[in-house]
This record gives structure tokens, sequence and C-alpha cells, in this order.
């Protein structure tokens, strides 16, 4: 095989994690080869639609928080690197009645980890934040060193660096087939075969897929993400809030400041229509994904227009207890496994690179991943 298609490893999928593993190989010097089906930053698969929220609290599993502190320093280190503003410090409110996770989880969690995270008083928080409708009995807590990533700049800068420092991209290049051997692993794609001493694959949607033999318990779900029509007069009000989630018997729904003047971007965390076969992504809303959101907003948000002007579909590859998948393949110790995010990953995605590239080169991670192994109970078949 030709010296130019042998490397020490190769990462599949170039989306949010993909690429932040491809900047971290070469950043140690690693020969590595990116591959991805579609063009860079596409919106074919989950890490699109201008933005995603980042926040230090996490109260979905307190083990996240170590992970989320490393992002941050190396979100920080990216865009010292490339001059770029990535992430933005909106801050951030979590509104929910204290039966409900979000922010009596927020709160255990900062505790635990001595974060700065403020309880807001209900009256204060209808004063502070007037652009939003408040329920009684609800409480809220208020995080300021949380905000949004750009997401698409994000991935961008992550393959500029990578390329930059080395590294191969190829794109519009989609895998047919893995043959992983003792110290090596085949790749075969429709342009030719490559060998890598490891492999990450970090396909998103189609992980499940690419690790048939696995028969991962992943379901795929679409997610539609709208953009709503704010008012003139309420914009600056929108356009000063933080970001925000609010949890309540109808779901758990989160959105952004107004960052365009003209729109307040808004999605259902909950909820998400299965699919069968990524390849077949539609991006038409259907009423079982819009009527939710259109409540959400006349039930929460002042001075929004019902309908959306814009749609944007993106998929969750969820596992049963939504949380990741970072760990080496149960047979083929070569083979890294990164998956399962669940909707909630993007903002771990540099620490997430640093893991798999740690895994793949060195068989080891000094970053608590424990309780993101592939042989947890939940996914026990």
């Amino acid at each position: 095989m030709p010296r130019s298609r042998i490397f020490d490893c190769i990462v599949i999928g170039l989306g949010g994690f993909g690429s932040a593993a491809l900047l971290q190989l070469a950043q140690r010097g690693a020969r590595v080869l990116g591959l991805e089906q579609f063009g860079p930053a596409h919106d074919r698969g989950s890490s699109h639609g201008e933005t995603r929220v980042i926040r230090r609290a996490y109260f979905e599993h307190p083990d996240y928080v170590p992970l989320l502190n490393r992002a941050y320093d190396l979100w920080h280190e990216l865009e010292q690197h490339t001059s770029r503003t990535l992430y933005v410090q909106s801050g951030l409110f979590l509104a929910a009645r204290p039966e409900f996770e979000a922010v009596s989880g927020t709160l255990a969690v900062a505790q635990t980890h001595g974060l700065d995270i403020e309880e807001v008083p209900l009256q204060t928080a209808r004063s502070r934040f007037p652009a939003f409708q408040f329920h009684d009995e609800e409480i809220v807590a208020y995080e300021r060193d949380a905000g949004y990533l750009r997401v698409e700049d994000c991935i961008r800068a992550h393959l500029g660096q990578a390329q930059a420092g080395g590294a191969l991209a190829h794109f519009h290049e989609p895998v047919r087939s893995i043959e992983p051997h003792d110290s090596s692993v085949t790749v075969r794609t429709e342009r030719g075969e490559y060998t890598a001493t490891s492999l990450i694959v970090a396909g998103g949607a189609w992980s499940g897929r690419l690790l048939a033999e696995l028969n991962l318990p992943l379901q795929v779900l679409r997610k539609l993400l709208f953009w709503h029509p704010v008012s003139a007069e309420a914009a600056p009000a929108h356009q000063q809030s933080p970001c925000f989630l609010f949890q309540d018997a109808q779901g758990v729904f989160y959105g952004f400041p107004c960052i365009d003047g003209r729109t307040v971007k808004l999605a259902e965390h909950s909820g998400g229509l299965p699919i069968d076969d990524p390849d077949q992504l539609d991006g038409n809303p259907v009423a079982a994904e819009v009527d939710p959101v259109r409540a959400f907003v006349q039930r929460r948000l002042r001075s929004v227009a019902l309908s959306a002007d814009k749609y944007a579909a993106c998929m969750y590859t969820v596992t049963p207890d939504h949380h990741f998948i970072v760990d080496r393949h149960p047979v083929h110790q070569n083979v890294i496994i990164g998956s399962g995010f669940s909707g909630h990953g993007f903002k771990f995605t540099p620490a997430i690179g640093q893991t798999l590239a740690e895994l793949a080169l060195d068989r080891k991670t000094a970053l608590p991943i424990e309780f993101l192994s592939l042989h947890r109970p939940a996914l026990a078949h």
C-alpha cells in the first residue's frame, strides 16, 4: 500500500467530535486522516443550526462537570489560536418547579462542585427577565458563565487548525467498510483503501451502521430547530436576555437571545421523531413537532410570533440513559467509539476530542469517562 494511505489514526466523521479529535491528534504529531461523507460544517447531521448552549452546572450527571471544565479551557484556547469568537457568554437561566430536575439538579451539582450558580427569587426573575413568563412556585437558577457556541464556526476552527497542523481531511468520501486487525484497521471508501494503527468512529447518526456488529442500543431522533420572529418593540429585551431553559409538564424547551435582531431560536429537547435511515432525513415540519413549540411560545415568551419563519432539522443519536458512549471497542481495542451524545454533547466537543485522541494514541485518558463506558448496565442487551 502506498505510504500516502498509511496513518497513525483515521477519524470517521468530521462533525463536532471528529473535527476536535482530528485537531487533538494533529497537535500530538500523529499522521492522521479524517473522512467525512458530506462537506465541512455540513447541515446533514447533528452539529449545525448556528448555536448550541454551553453550561457548566450539569444537572444530567455530576461527573460531566470535570469534562466541561476541560472543554471551557479548550474552547478558550481555540479562540486564542484562531482569533475567532466561538463562545458568547450570554448567561443562562433555568426555570422549573421543584419536582423537576432541571433546577433542583443544577443547584445540587453547583453545590457539589462549588460552582457559581445564583438562585433567583421568582419576583426578581420576572423583573430581571421581562421577555419571559414564569409560573408560580417555579425556581429559577442563573449561571453567569453559561452562554452559546457558534457551532459551524467551531467546526471550521477545529478543521482549519487540524489541517494547518498536518492532518488530512477528505470530504464527500463515505466509508464503505471497516476491517479491524490485531495491530491495524483497514478502512475502505468509494475512493480507495486506507490503513491506520487506530481508528476513531465519530459518525453521529451513522455510528450504529458503522459499528453494526456491536448492535449498539442507539435511537436516532429527528429534532427541529425553530426561529420565531420577535416584534420590533420587544426585540431589545430579547437581545439582552440570556439563553434559557424551561422544564414543565409539557416537556423541556430551550432557546437563545435574539442574536440577529429579528428572531429567537427555540427547540424542544424532549420528544423527537424516530428516524430509521439517517440518509433520508426530511426537514419538513410536522404538527407533532410544531405544536409543542408553538404552545411553549404562547405560555412562556412575550411578543414572539407563534409561527416560525425558519426551520432546520438535525438528529439526536440517543442512548437508553441519555449519556454518551466514549470507550474502546470491546473486541478491537484500537477502535475508539464516540457516539450516543443524545442531543446534549456539543458543548463538550474539545474535551471529548482530547479523550478520543488519547484513547487512540495512548490507550488511556486522564479525563474521567468511566460513567460513559460501553459496558455500563444501561447499555446491556
